[in-house]
């Protein structure tokens, strides 16, 4: 029973110290990592790796010094090490009044200094470092039996143009996102804000993986609490691979059983920049478009970045329409439900006679009915999502016309369930994150069985039970429904159900603790 006990307490409860999981195996090399650095330990380690590549050649001063340049084919630029690298050292310094002077001792410091060109040179001394830099794509070049070498930024992979996100797709506004290579995603980023407060601060992740990530804020506008809690927490996740801002994600959110996001998420360079304006604190992944937000509250999941490219005018009555889109996808079918089975009284009569004349000869109650017509939805939902996408568009057509026409004609489902469940799925689209459409499809089949058995009460109690999860939910400290609840009426009603004008916008938003509360912006009049 302890056993037990023990596996389900260590499946189901996170630790508050330090999050350790799959540990990486020991390997033989691993007590030289932090001994004296040696190009030919470095060579023996990688000897397997048919990748690796390894140029031997010599400087010819007043020792005569065995040098080794390696590097991974495929992830650096080979015409960058033979311009910047071989050519100098090899060819151009024949002659060179340098070379009289270079000894085992001094080789390092020389060629840095008056031997090389190009910007990103750095100096290491351990094997560990050595190893490190070979693998994420940079060049080493090591002398001898020096105790340093030099590192050469010469990354040159393959990588995807910058180009529209698919899942953010705006009509009025920048056209561009992020991709999977970190450095790009930063040079974007920095684009948009041009201040010398905006701080990235480089982190690794992954024992094997060793993934770079950057914690991006803009200081004097976060939250000093804000930044730390995120950097302590980033700091206890130890585990042997990071692919994905997933990974990261459970093991930082606040309250990992929510069904609610409680981290947002952006493939937009211009809501990243907005974001950390507001006093949020970005978190960008090499290898992944998807950059993580923190803190945010439930509101945020319901806007856009249009809404602040659009006039005000405009961009409020479509922010209205998400939030009745989120409400429509989560209650429809209950309330179809508990009116048709417990509260017919309450529809008109000419409405009651047509929806009897449509449930007849349907041999399931209501219950039964959108259940049944719900899963169907979504096993088409997977479906199409998961196939290739023109075959995907046909099962979509296939499922919402040839299934759907054909259970009415057979008298399986009505026709105005039919219709609830359509206008439900329509509904859900309009919410703009698609974790919280995720959350917002799960919590209706409980809300559905409340509602079949106790009808409007039981909504009632399943909607009461939601509300109180969501008041103690928090997001980095942030209360969940903030400016709701705790109730900020300036900034509910600057940026939440609608949006002021940007002449308005003279403070930030009241979700977290600034030092800097004012945006600057100079209001009219």
């Amino acid at each position: 029973m302890r056993g037990w006990l023990k596996m389900i307490k260590e499946l189901t409860i996170r630790p508050k110290g330090e999050r350790r999981i799959r540990k990486s195996p020991s390997y033989a090399y691993d007590e030289a990592l932090n001994k004296p650095l040696s190009g030919i330990k470095v060579k023996e380690i990688l000897a397997d790796s048919s990748d690796v590549i390894f140029r031997e050649f010599f400087l010819q001063g007043k020792e005569r010094i065995p040098c080794i340049l390696g590097a991974v084919d495929g992830l650096v630029d080979k015409n960058q090490l033979d311009l910047f690298i071989l050519k100098p050292l090899m060819v151009d310094l024949v002659g060179h009044p340098e070379l009289a002077q270079l000894t085992v001792a001094n080789v390092v410091d020389r060629t840095l200094q008056s031997l090389l060109p190009g910007l990103e040179f750095k100096k290491i001394a351990k094997m560990g470092e050595a190893l490190d830099a070979i693998l994420t794509g940079d060049a080493v070049i090591f002398f001898g039996d020096a105790a340093e070498a030099l590192v050469f930024g010469a990354r040159g992979w393959e990588k995807r143009a910058v180009t529209e996100p698919v899942t953010e797709t705006i009509v009025k506004g920048p056209h561009e996102g992020f991709t999977e290579t970190l450095r790009i995603n930063t040079s974007l980023l920095r684009r948009k804000i041009k201040h010398p407060s905006l701080r990235i601060i480089s982190l690794k992740l992954g024992d094997m993986t060793n993934t770079d990530l950057v914690v991006t804020y803009i200081e004097k506008i976060a939250s000093p609490d804000v930044v730390s809690e995120v950097l302590s927490r980033l700091g206890k996740i130890k585990m042997d691979g990071v692919l994905a801002n997933g990974y990261i994600e459970e093991m930082i959110e606040d309250n990992p059983y929510s069904l609610f996001p409680q981290i947002a998420y952006t493939e937009r360079p211009d809501v990243l920049a907005g974001k950390l304006l507001e006093g949020k604190v970005g978190i960008i992944l090499d290898g992944t478009p998807i950059v993580l937000v923190v803190p945010t509250t439930l509101t945020q999941f319901l806007s856009v970045n249009e809404d602040y490219y659009q006039r005000t005018i405009t961009a409020i009555p479509f922010r209205f329409v998400r939030y009745l889109g989120a409400f429509v996808a989560l209650l429809a079918p209950s309330i179809y439900i508990a009116v048709t089975t417990f509260h017919q009284e309450i529809i008109p009569t000419d409405l009651l006679i047509s929806i009897s004349a449509g449930r007849q000869g349907v041999p399931f109650p209501a219950l039964l009915e959108a259940l049944t017509m719900t899963v169907t939805l979504e096993v088409l939902q997977e479906a199409g999502l998961r196939l290739p996408k023109p075959i995907g568009q046909t099962i979509g057509i296939v499922g919402a016309l040839i299934i759907g026409d054909a259970a009415v004609k057979a008298g399986l489902v009505s026709p105005l369930m039919v219709i609830i469940i359509g206008l439900t799925a329509v509904a859900s689209y309009a919410i703009p994150y698609y974790d919280l459409s995720l959350a917002v499809r799960l919590m209706r089949f409980p809300l559905m069985i409340l509602a079949g058995v106790l009808g409007f009460f039981g909504v009632s109690v399943g909607l009461y039970l939601i509300a109180i999860h969501l008041l103690g939910l928090r997001s980095f400290g942030v209360p969940y429904l903030s400016p709701i609840s705790p109730l900020r009426i300036r900034s509910m009603l600057q940026d939440t159900f609608m949006r002021v004008p940007w002449w308005a916008m003279k403070r930030r938003p009241q979700l977290l603790d600034v030092e800097e509360p004012h945006s600057g912006g100079k209001g009219k009049g």
